[in-house]
């Protein structure tokens, strides 16, 4: 049984996405153990609502230091297994991330390695696609490594920049697509079909083409 926390900052219904999963069987032999907050945040009710342990761990009310120990102190008594950073605002610390090498999974709202990186997240993801006049933008679900949106890539997927969108219009586009691909990530994960080679994330058991 993979035992999952999932981090988050905001409004959480990517985190919805996946514990939702969970409860529908879409993610075999696993469980929600604990929501995360850093602030205070509409996610932690729906983790209520769910059933699912929430707890806060203000980033804004300690140093770095006090967070980064709250933080994995919460971890190691919840029994967590894979971290799932769902609209998660803070960095990761790097003793957390070699502790859960290859188990932090990150959803991004942009086809990396285009629009990300320090400053990009939010609306601010997609009016920079807007300003730039691309025609294809996305989400790239990925394990996340020392850097910013920078580990290796597990699923991707394509949405489509019209003419007649502003940000609001693409993100909610966007999240659409966010709310399918995070869990389907989670569910390879915990059905072991995930095998990590330096860069290359491999889904094994899927028919080549």
């Amino acid at each position: 049984m993979t035992r999952i926390a999932i981090l988050a900052s905001g409004n959480g219904t990517d985190c919805e996405a996946v514990m939702t999963a969970v409860e529908q069987g879409e993610i075999p032999d696993a469980t929600v153990a604990v929501v995360i907050a850093d602030r205070l945040a509409p996610v932690l009710e729906r983790a209520r609502r769910h059933g699912v342990a929430a707890l806060l761990i203000d980033r804004r009310g300690c140093g770095r230091a006090s967070y980064d120990s709250a933080l994995a102190t919460a971890l190691a008594e919840h029994r967590v297994d894979l971290l799932v950073l769902a609209g998660y605002l803070s960095m990761v610390d790097g003793v957390t991330v070699t502790t859960y090498r290859n188990r932090i999974i990150n959803v991004h709202p942009s086809l990396i390695p285009a629009f990300c990186g320090h400053g990009f997240y939010g609306e601010h993801v997609h009016q920079a696609v807007l300003d730039a006049g691309v025609k294809l933008t996305g989400v790239t679900v990925h394990f996340v490594d020392e850097g910013t949106d920078s580990g290796p890539v597990i699923l991707q997927e394509a949405v489509n920049v019209l003419d007649t969108d502003d940000a609001a219009t693409l993100a909610a586009r966007v999240l659409v697509v966010e709310h399918r691909l995070l869990p389907q990530a989670v569910a390879l994960y915990c059905s072991g079909r995930l095998s990590v080679q330096g860069r290359q994330v491999h889904i094994m058991g899927e028919e080549k083409k």
